[in-house]
């Protein structure tokens, strides 16, 4: 019988996690000009508790951006304000992974060097969906998604490269690893999708291995550039975030998928349960059999408490157990579970953008003022 629970340590790909909790990624927004700030180090140190920090997504390029102020992994000056980040939870005892992103369609072209369109497996843009950009006066709001451009094949190679130097410079920043961010309708999902890939060449099509391939080509890049150990994805089986649809053969896609993410002996697969933010649950008995498919370490993340974390994880379904809002409010989230202590709630006015309040004010418990 496994008697292992979410206060026990864990072994991820060599590297030691003091604990089974995961801080997800969770998009904060306080990074003028795309860098981090002396806040983000505050606010990353604080959570340094978690046995596994996921930073909040992080674009890999300019056109992979979707949102006002997220810090990027572009540039030389990223690179060094990221530094200070990961020496800082380095510093007591933590690990840390960036979340590398690229939005896809999900963007607007205020946020696009000279205002281009943003890029996608398709030309058809995500209806009724917004990204974080700006205004007609400039200001920032959320604007309606602005129609994308289809990659062609021979663009392709390019994203995947630009995926991969992101990989190479979060190493260089410190990080102990990445996370593909391949969930919630961004644009590696785009290409996963059946019903947003609407292609007809080698990324398209009715096959589950072409519709798969951009995400396999992410990863074996980024594995080439740092190493399988490094290399973490998280998908959103069944999601239905930012326009995503049903399609036929949607439980064999991710379980196809998740079998040659087990033969790259990539550091761990990161599931988004999307139920817990409106979506249909994933169908009955998916876990059990995503996990029959994938012998490799396994995180949830989506509407866990202690209770649901320890039973999953006693019961063999996931490795590692990720929350995102109660780390806003909670940065010392793992000892108020293990002593009982009140969870505090976050408030989802200052979830965005902003400055220090919602951000590293939270305190610790029994303590008036954050550290």
């Amino acid at each position: 019988m496994n008697t292992m629970r979410l206060f026990d340590a864990y072994d991820l790909s060599g590297v030691p996690l003091k604990n089974r909790a995961v801080m997800a990624p969770m998009t904060r927004a306080r990074a003028p000009g795309y860098v981090p700030t002396d806040d983000t180090v505050r606010y990353y140190r604080q959570r340094s508790g978690a046995g596994l920090i996921v930073t909040e997504g992080t674009p890999i390029s300019r056109e992979g951006n979707g949102f006002v102020d997220c810090p990027g992994l572009w540039n030389d000056e990223q690179v060094t304000a990221w530094r200070k980040v990961t020496d800082a939870v380095h510093d007591l005892g933590g690990v840390i992974f960036t979340q590398i992103w690229h939005v896809g369609r999900m963007s607007h072209t205020s946020l696009q060097e000279n205002g281009a369109a943003p890029v996608s497996s398709t030309k058809r843009p995500a209806a009724g969906c917004t990204a974080f950009g700006y205004d007609a006066d400039g200001n920032p709001a959320f604007v309606a998604a602005s129609t994308p451009h289809a990659l062609g094949t021979d663009e392709v190679p390019r994203v995947v490269a630009d995926f991969a130097r992101a990989a190479t410079n979060a190493v260089a920043a410190g990080f102990d690893g990445v996370e593909i961010h391949g969930a919630n309708g961004y644009l590696v999902e785009q290409f996963i999708n059946g019903a947003v890939n609407d292609r007809t060449d080698a990324y398209g099509g009715d096959t589950v291995e072409h519709r798969a391939r951009f995400a396999l080509d992410v990863v074996d890049a980024c594995i080439a550039a740092i190493g399988a150990a490094k290399v973490g994805i998280r998908l959103s089986p069944f999601g239905r975030l930012h326009d995503l649809g049903d399609f036929e053969g949607e439980e064999e896609t991710f379980l196809y998928l998740v079998r040659e993410l087990g033969k790259r002996n990539i550091a761990y697969v990161h599931i988004m349960d999307q139920a817990s933010r409106g979506a249909p649950a994933m169908p009955d008995g998916f876990l059990a059999r995503f996990r029959a498919a994938y012998g490799g370490t396994l995180i949830l993340a989506g509407g866990l408490d202690l209770a649901k974390a320890n039973a999953m994880i006693a019961d063999g379904l996931i490795d590692l157990a990720a929350f995102g809002a109660p780390y806003i409010a909670n940065p010392d989230l793992v000892d108020r579970y293990r002593h009982g202590w009140p969870v505090a709630k976050a408030d989802q006015a200052t979830y965005y953008g902003g400055n220090a309040r919602g951000y590293t004010d939270y305190p610790f418990y029994g303590a008036t003022n954050a550290v």
